[in-house]
């Protein structure tokens, strides 16, 4: 399988708890040949700030500089208009089916991995 979705709000995780599960859902996914992980975790729609989508997005920018991952797609960037994503999408079909794919969605991100 070529793509997953993790969803990070399951059982309102912490901060902290949100950040462990997706570096262990990244590993999982690195020793499974997973390409792309897509991440649902929320944008604070609910007045609460958005807390995990900050955290999320920041340690994946670190994952990136570490070399643990290649890139990420901010939902907004998860659109057949963006070169990026156009791209990506060539070579991973399985991604095509995906529901939020052209939907602009803030509330995920896109691992590639």
């Amino acid at each position: 399988m070529d793509y997953k979705v993790i969803n990070l709000k399951t059982n309102s995780p912490s901060v902290d708890e949100a950040i462990a599960n997706l570096d262990i859902e990244i590993n999982i996914c690195k020793l499974s040949n997973v390409k792309v992980l897509k991440v649902i975790h929320g944008y604070g729609s609910h007045g609460t700030g958005g807390a995990i989508c900050l955290a999320v997005r920041k340690f994946l920018r670190n994952q990136i500089k570490q070399k643990k991952i290649k890139e990420i797609l901010l939902g907004n960037e998860w659109d057949l208009s963006n070169q990026k994503c156009f791209n990506l999408l060539e070579n991973l079909k399985d991604c095509y089916r995906d529901e939020d794919l052209n939907k602009l969605n803030p509330g995920i991100t896109i691992v590639v991995l």
